[in-house]
């Protein structure tokens, strides 16, 4: 594990899994309180292989979530995409999570990560992982270009679990529509405007459990709040959609901060209208986002910027 630390976070990289973090910690009160739901075991699920469902957040290139149909047509040209997990009928989230990353520097408050992957007939591409302390704040820097012989959609984000911490987390992500699907199947059927139950304009609890939905016309900036702790997240993403999986019956959810919408690739229109970014060969596609934590009683606030 790559360790990157300052007198406010703590963060564990893992290069061989995904690239992902394992842990993420604020240390602002003198212990480390978990930020991001933290890899309490060894992510392997068996000899060999790893199970980044385990950690704390893995990046997803060169696109997000699920797509039907084994693959899809652009330009003409079948694009394969072979299943990448057995428990699900959907190719998803692309493969960087799933590879092992290069660490090309690496310090105290800083790490560079770098994956090669080649497909004749998909994806091939040249990435970049970037994650760096600057105080109370973890940057994150996803970079994808296209070493391949043929333009293609590309997409980015990232996946990270949030803790409930006792149950009471709170969220602000304030978003126009969202993509629904049918309750049995993730992928989206249709768009509509966000129903006042999943309205995050504002601050509100979570929903019960069972959600999965692509919420788009996102602001890219977003609050997660622990009462019980009396800790908030900020994040800020240079991306304009974001899927929110709340499941039922666990001690966390996820908020992934992403450009494009699930199946965008087969959504009307194209996933160009949806978000990607179409690279011809030897482009590149960037995004930023930025976790800042923050106390929330009046207290340490104060402590907090003097």
């Amino acid at each position: 594990m790559l360790q990157l630390c300052n007198d406010r976070l703590s963060v564990g990289l893992l290069p061989e899994a995904g690239g992902a973090i394992a842990r993420f910690d604020w240390l602002g009160r003198g212990r480390a309180l978990p930020v991001m739901r933290p890899c309490v075991e060894p992510p392997g699920s068996s000899p060999g292989r790893c199970e980044p469902n385990r950690l704390a957040c893995y990046p997803l290139l060169p696109w997000s979530n699920r797509i039907a149909h084994g693959g899809f047509f652009h330009r003409g040209r079948r694009v394969a995409l072979a299943l990448n997990r057995e428990d699900d009928p959907y190719p998803i989230h692309g493969s960087g999570w799933q590879r092992s990353w290069t660490v090309e520097a690496h310090d105290t408050h800083s790490a560079v990560l770098v994956l090669d992957e080649t497909s004749p007939d998909a994806y091939s591409y040249r990435a970049r992982l970037a994650y760096r302390l600057d105080g109370d704040v973890l940057h994150v820097a996803l970079r994808v270009t296209n070493t391949g012989s043929f333009a293609l959609p590309f997409g980015l984000g990232l996946h990270p679990f949030f803790p409930l911490h006792g149950g009471e987390a709170r969220l602000r992500a304030p978003a126009t529509s969202v993509w629904l699907n049918d309750g049995r199947d993730p992928l989206p059927v249709r768009r509509a405007p966000v129903p006042p139950e999943w309205d995050f304009t504002s601050v509100s609890d979570l929903p019960a459990g069972g959600l999965n939905h692509a919420f788009v016309g996102w602001t890219g900036q977003a609050t997660i709040e622990w009462p019980a702790l009396a800790l908030r997240l900020r994040i800020e993403a240079e991306v304009d959609g974001y899927v929110l999986y709340v499941p039922a019956g666990e001690d966390f959810f996820c908020l992934e901060p992403v450009d494009h919408p699930i199946n965008a690739v087969h959504l009307p229109d194209g996933p160009v209208a949806h978000g990607m970014t179409e690279l011809a060969p030897g482009e590149s596609l960037e995004r930023a986002f930025a976790f800042r934590v923050e106390a929330s009683d009046s207290r340490e606030e104060e402590r907090s910027y003097t």
